[in-house]
């Protein structure tokens, strides 16, 4: 039995022969999925107050839990839906992910109280998990020399629908509708789920009723420290970057002097670092999957911690916007070669929930990063959360170096 499992480890290490079909279905429907859960971004606050918030402490605060209900509630779950996509199967749990989604947020549009939008929310999370289960998907079903590339192709519509989806929804709302933007949301998902269903097509790993299926998780790992780096390196890259989303607004207004633009100002210092992503993560996959995923995981480290050190000294906006567009550039590649470092670190039976132990780490660093960066910038002072954040980086880089393998072309 062992021999059996042995050889069908090798075959999956060789990937899907429909791995370029799934890679584009699932960038196809992680975009849509990414955007139909952004859009709300714009409207949200307005969505409260006309569920009946009164006040602006009110609105502010129902608003930020809605909000960080969907993360929260995702980072729990999300290592049990890896786990059960390894024994049943990722695109059933991309389909669940689907459907979920699509019954949740279409039902947003006819919630009645604060409370059942935040029960929502909730349940997106938790039914949630298109985009992480894609990567898993395309992970495990793509050829190890292409994995790196693959996952930056993907990370790249993720990035993608985040930059599109608020715009997205500061568009609808007035042309349809808050109600109605939220069904639309929903019909985009479905199509998503339908293009799913019919057109990705997985091969299978051993199956459930195998040893391997049944000992999978974390006692399957060979080697556990490559995986301990990576959790706590995609930890600290989504602490370090969101640290500064609570700031930046603050921080355009010492740099704008009109107070009419602050707003457009701020998305576009927001929108170059996301731009900077897209472009550059097939890039860095690609490169990652030539010369090794570690070199260039601590390199773009180092490289963001030396790009945030003047952003706290800057004096006009389009400084502080080149320099979160060339931080996108170094960034871009992160989470798709950490994603591969991990992949290549566990077998095939056991690296659906490994991953989504990793996505939970990623959501942890990304609720935490608002909330020290909030108390920083505004307790010391908006400089120390980029020097503070640059730190973190070049930390982050050093420990990666440190935690390398003796092969370093080796992932």
């Amino acid at each position: 039995m062992t021999a059996g499992i042995n050889a069908r480890e090798d075959e999956a290490e060789q990937g899907s022969i429909y791995w370029k079909r799934n890679l584009w279905v699932a960038l196809a429907g992680s975009f849509t999925t990414i955007v139909a859960m952004t859009l709300l971004l714009p409207f949200l606050p307005l969505y409260v107050e006309e569920l009946g918030a009164k006040g602006r402490p009110a609105i502010a605060q129902w608003s930020g839990i809605a909000y960080g209900a969907t993360f929260f509630a995702a980072a729990l779950v999300a290592p049990l839906w890896g786990r059960l996509g390894d024994i049943y199967g990722r695109k059933l749990m991309l389909v669940r992910a689907s459907a979920g989604m699509t019954i949740a947020i279409s039902l947003m549009g006819m919630a009645g109280a604060v409370w059942q939008l935040v029960a929502l929310r909730l349940v997106v999370g938790l039914a949630g998990g298109y985009s992480s289960g894609s990567m898993v998907l395309v992970a495990t079903q793509t050829p190890k020399n292409r994995s790196a590339a693959a996952l930056g192709l993907l990370s790249s519509g993720i990035m993608a629908g985040n930059l599109i989806g608020p715009l997205v929804g500061g568009v609808l709302p007035p042309v349809i509708g808050i109600r109605n933007t939220f069904l639309a949301a929903g019909g985009i998902i479905f199509l998503a789920f339908l293009a799913t269903c019919f057109l990705i097509r997985e091969e299978k790993g051993p199956p459930k009723t195998d040893r391997a299926a049944k000992t999978g998780g974390w006692s399957a790992i060979p080697n556990k420290q490559p995986v301990i780096a990576m959790l706590i390196c995609g930890m600290l890259l989504m602490l370090a970057n969101m640290s500064i989303e609570p700031i930046i607004t603050v921080y355009v207004v010492q740099l704008v002097g009109d107070a009419s633009t602050v707003t457009i100002a701020a998305g576009i210092v927001m929108s170059g670092a996301a731009l900077g992503s897209i472009l550059s993560a097939p890039a860095l996959g690609r490169l990652a999957d030539r010369i090794g995923h570690w070199p260039v995981i601590a390199a773009a480290l180092a490289v963001a911690g030396v790009l945030l050190v003047p952003q706290a000294f800057v004096t006009e906006i389009w400084q502080l916007i080149g320099l979160r567009f060339l931080m996108g550039l170094a960034l871009g590649g992160l989470l798709p070669t950490i994603s591969a470092v991990i992949r290549h670190s566990v077998p095939h039976h056991a690296a659906g929930g490994i991953l989504g132990l990793s996505v939970s780490s990623q959501y942890v660093g990304q609720v935490s990063g608002p909330i020290l960066g909030g108390f920083v910038g505004g307790h010391v002072g908006m400089p120390a959360v980029f020097l503070g954040t640059a730190v973190i980086m070049m930390s982050g880089s050093v420990f990666v170096f440190i935690a390398m393998p003796k092969r370093r072309a080796a992932p």
